[in-house]
């Protein structure tokens, strides 16, 4: 057989993958937005099935016998699209074969049924409902890094599945020096004069009316809603469920704004990279992301740089004053001080850009910890209250707003905190080198005028799939590695803008 029938059977067999995958989005999409509450225990039998099918599948001798032929005949080499696509359906395959079934079907059963503990135990302020699953998580978690396989220590198998090639100890690394420039900003910031009225933030604002206005601002800046949709969750997310289906979600505080209002930025800017991947790759890692970190980047480029930017609220403020009345009696200038607001809070949704990232590494911690058997999860609420009055100087008053109050942990995604803080270092670094490429974008963004930022993100990340690694891809876009200086120069503008430090 020839080398181009032997790629599209390949193709043909990746493609099935796919549909089952995007079944197993559906199936998710609806647990966390509309499932009655008495159906988790059987929704997580059909996870488990579902995955389970995929996992045999996508195991099959004959993908790799494909893949062996694929490689023997010197495809997967280059950075060319088939080549690429041949690198990366290798390393998935192999991946995949590591894992046995019976792990793969625990796993998803375990965490499906845990999310609905989890969700309970939140709202009762009860750790020991959740621990024993947070037990069975960890232990599973441990036989899959030692099935994937690690060198340095078992987090780094976990970290390589949302940040392909990455390691613990470089990221540790990026984080820390992160860490020892953001605690002396933030109390410079905290000493002085200079304090915004954050609660305009917290009055009357109807549901309704935020699902309006965040419809309007995720259509202006270039979300699709022909080929997506909004609905309201507890823990706001992005899903792709087809190539022409990509969905965000939100929540709705009636008073409070900030969290659909940058919610539904934050998913938008999500979505806007998984809609405009390479249409012409559909089904293959070149229409795939190439990490969370770069995604997160995508999501907290549109949602900080841009939405919480004086530019931006120039243009949108009028139309905010117009769907809450009670913002009709605020500046613009107080608006977009509130919304820029520093000051350390327990839920790290609702952080501030300037602390979030402390957020990040006490978890990071914690799960290495998990990880290489340092910590008990039975003692993860005393190391986090412990390590939460370290960074933030707060003593968390319940583990409802301490360490129950992420769904992470009981969906199995140990690894993944991480990509948050290096998607807020690509933010920046990115759009700096933008800035360098296109000219600077405030006047664009006062006048709501967002496609040369979009068009310059898709030419040079969102174009690429799955081509580089994320870090080769930080160093191609900016000419440099991935550091912590150009979030921290952005950082450090503002702070100077509206606290004077």
């Amino acid at each position: 057989m020839s080398t181009e029938a032997n790629y599209q059977e390949l193709f043909a067999l990746q493609h099935e993958l796919q549909l089952l995958g995007s079944i197993e989005s559906i199936l998710e999409w609806d647990q966390r937005c509309y499932i009655p509450s008495q159906a988790h225990e059987y929704r997580s039998d059909q996870a488990s099935y579902i995955a389970l099918m995929r996992h045999q599948k996508g195991t099959a001798k004959r993908i790799g016998e494909l893949l062996d032929g694929l490689t023997a005949a010197g495809m997967g080499a280059s950075l060319e699209p088939r080549d690429v696509n041949v690198r990366e359906w290798k390393r998935d395959y192999e991946k995949r074969c590591k894992l046995p079934e019976d792990l793969v079907s625990e796993m998803t059963k375990t965490t499906s049924f845990a999310q609905s503990v989890w969700g309970e135990a939140r709202a009762r302020n009860d750790f020991a409902a959740f621990q024993p699953w947070l037990e069975k998580i960890v232990a599973l978690k441990r036989r899959e890094a030692d099935c994937l396989g690690w060198e340095a220590e078992p987090y780094d198998a976990l970290l390589d599945q949302y940040e392909p090639g990455a390691k613990t100890a470089e990221v540790a690394k990026v984080l820390g020096d992160l860490r020892e420039r953001l605690v002396p900003l933030v109390k410079r910031i905290a000493g002085s004069s200079k304090r915004p009225d954050t609660s305009v933030l917290r009055r009357n604002f109807p549901p309704d009316q935020q699902e309006e206005f965040g419809k309007a601002v995720a259509t202006a800046i270039g979300y699709d809603f022909t080929r997506g949709r909004v609905d309201e969750t507890t823990h706001p997310f992005c899903i792709t469920l087809g190539p022409k289906d990509v969905r965000i979600t939100t929540r709705y505080i009636p008073d409070h704004v900030n969290g659909a209002l940058f919610g539904t930025l934050h998913e938008s800017g999500h979505a806007l990279y998984e809609q405009n991947l390479p249409a012409e790759h559909a089904g293959t890692p070149m229409a795939d992301a190439v990490s969370l970190g770069i995604h997160e980047s995508q999501s907290r480029l549109w949602e900080n740089i841009v939405g919480r930017g004086l530019p931006f609220w120039q243009k949108w403020f009028p139309s905010a004053k117009d769907h809450f009345s009670e913002l009709r009696n605020v500046s613009l200038e107080d608006f977009v001080f509130a919304i820029n607001a520093v000051e350390p809070t327990f839920i790290r949704v609702e952080a501030d850009e300037t602390t979030y990232n402390l957020h990040i590494l006490l978890r990071f911690e914690l799960e290495r910890a998990l990880m290489n058997g340092d910590l008990k999860p039975a003692d993860v609420p005393g190391a986090w209250n412990e390590k939460f009055k370290k960074y933030f100087g707060l003593d968390v008053p319940s583990d409802a707003q301490g360490c129950l109050q992420d769904i992470h942990w009981s969906a199995g995604l140990l690894g993944y905190f991480p990509t948050y803080s290096i998607g807020n270092l690509n933010a920046a670094q990115f759009y700096e080198k933008a800035v360098v490429d296109i000219g600077e974008q405030e006047d664009n963004f006062r006048n709501g005028v967002y496609a040369p930022m979009l068009d310059w993100l898709v030419k040079n990340i969102h174009s690429h799939g799955r081509r580089y690694k994320s870090a080769d891809l930080t160093k191609h876009v900016t000419g440099k590695p991935l550091s912590s200086d150009a979030l921290m120069r952005y950082l450090e503008k503002k702070a100077s803008y509206w606290y004077g430090v």
